[in-house]
């Protein structure tokens, strides 16, 4: 069993919040992303977070101290979309090993400045679905058309999950899934990456209902869409995004009542408003959120869109002395 493991059967483990909201808040142009080693790139570079890894390194690790300050026992690297295929739309395919490596080191620096004996902190490499899907055509006058190939987006996972584990990443979080043959794809990368390195490490995954159809993207139910993944020897899964938390709750109850695994959950603060803000307050996520850990349906706890270090706080208030769910038996 890992210290991971061990502390998750112990308490309701507190994963951080939003990356991009934050990074939002220091108002960065167009210099600011590129720093003076992309000063002349080519094309546009603004809105690819995770570049800062390499030109804003300080401003990742800043939001990182400040979710473990807040309470959270996860964080999540700075690498939703540092893979070939998302790196693609601003000609930095080249560039994904090194930003997943130093993504890893940045949050791994600032989880052991703030772990201790009683609470150590851990470090989730996380990968996000990418910008294409294996399941559904981009093109609706052509049903069988398809923008990618199972092996080319194993292959752009797996590059990606090595450069994780070799920056020291505790987990990898394959998230805000979309499409079940995406996660395929990720979790067989994941599997190649282990066999590659002599080195397995936890895996949890997270995924997306999209709407109050109770469905993702590619039209899986939250239980078809365990079933298709319980093969997986996984450490959680869970739900995460576009969803408030009361809107998430049911289908939560669902993975919890037939789940073997740890199950986890992050969602968004509330839906967007008019301006794509969003507006649910740390204590009304507290409040929707203890119905969670009063149903004993979570292990692991956080925040997607829109929540805050504040957030986070009010979600580990919440969940202290809470006993953590039992996993039901394979």
């Amino acid at each position: 069993m890992t210290t991971l493991q061990s502390a998750a059967s112990e308490r309701i483990l507190i994963l951080d919040g939003a990356m991009g909201s934050l990074i939002q808040d220091y108002r960065l142009d167009e210099a600011g992303y590129r720093g003076a080693r992309f000063a002349a790139w080519h094309q546009p570079v603004k809105g690819n977070n995770d570049l800062l890894n390499l030109t804003r390194p300080d401003i990742i690790e800043d939001i990182h101290r400040q979710y473990l300050a807040a309470g959270a026992d996860i964080i999540e690297t700075n690498t939703f979309n540092a893979q070939v295929i998302s790196m693609a739309d601003y000609g930095m395919e080249s560039l994904a090993r090194e930003i997943n490596l130093e993504g890893a080191r940045i949050a791994k620096r600032a989880a052991e400045a703030f772990s201790t004996p009683d609470k150590p902190r851990f470090v989730a490499g996380a990968m996000g679905p990418t910008n294409r899907t294996l399941s559904l055509s981009p093109d609706v006058n052509r049903p069988a058309y398809r923008s990618i190939t199972f092996d080319e987006l194993a292959g752009a996972y797996q590059t990606q999950a090595e450069a994780l584990m070799e920056g020291g990443v505790d987990v990898l979080l394959i998230e805000t899934v979309f499409d079940t043959l995406n996660a395929k794809a990720a979790l067989f990368a994941v599997q190649e990456a282990f066999a590659q390195r002599g080195q397995e490490i936890p895996i949890m995954v997270s995924g997306t209902i999209t709407d109050a159809s109770g469905r993702t993207l590619s039209g899986q139910t939250t239980e078809a869409f365990l079933i298709s993944l319980s093969h997986m020897p996984l450490l959680s899964i869970g739900l995460n995004c576009a969803l408030g938390a009361k809107d998430l709750r049911p289908y939560l109850q669902t993975l919890s009542a037939e789940a073997p695994f740890l199950i986890s959950a992050y969602p968004n603060a509330g839906l967007p408003n008019a301006f794509g803000g969003y507006d649910e307050s740390p204590e009304d996520m507290a409040a929707a959120v203890k119905e969670y850990l009063d149903l004993r349906i979570v292990n692991i706890l956080g925040g997607c869109c829109g929540t805050t270090p504040a957030h986070i706080k009010a979600f580990a208030l919440a969940a202290q002395g809470i006993q953590p769910r039992k996993p039901l038996q394979a």
